[in-house]
């Protein structure tokens, strides 16, 4: 009605406006990258790298204590924009992660180009005779691009 600030026809029908922090997973095989929103939903900080085995308990925490409501999770297509092997891996994890959390929405993200800019960081981090794990970095950086091109609002 006249009263309400968001027209209905903006969001789909029964569904409300996420509240709450945006997490990101950059989801690997053995270590997935976390990120977290700050509390407006306007910049993307990178958390952690975790074992991707202890992600259910790392995202238990997230939504109790840093108030996630919202979790965008990294799709890993092909650069053709095909969902690959890689990808089929993600979304099975992505199933098991929306049945834990059914309070929580999750958003799939084509990450082809953000992980493309996290490598970079990765081979720089070599270069300099360090191996580092940068999906946490990945993941803040494909959270950024979502909170910049108004997701999660």
């Amino acid at each position: 009605g006249a009263a309400d600030p968001e027209p209905r026809a903006l969001r789909p029908r029964g569904v409300s406006p996420p509240e709450g922090r945006v997490a990101a997973l950059d989801l690997g095989e053995v270590w997935t990258g976390v990120a977290v929103s700050d509390p407006t939903r306007t910049l993307a900080q990178p958390l952690e790298v975790v074992r991707t085995s202890e992600l259910p308990g790392v995202l238990r925490r997230l939504v109790r204590e840093e108030g996630v409501g919202e979790v965008l999770v990294g799709l890993p297509r092909t650069l053709r924009g095909e969902v690959g092997f890689q990808a089929r891996r993600v979304s099975d994890r992505l199933s098991s992660l929306r049945a834990g959390f059914p309070e929580v929405r999750f958003v799939e993200w084509d990450e082809r180009l953000t992980t493309k800019v996290a490598s970079g960081l990765l081979r720089e981090g070599r270069r300099r005779g360090r191996r580092e794990r940068v999906d946490h970095l990945a993941a803040a950086r494909m959270l950024q691009e979502y909170l910049e091109l108004g997701g999660g609002a």
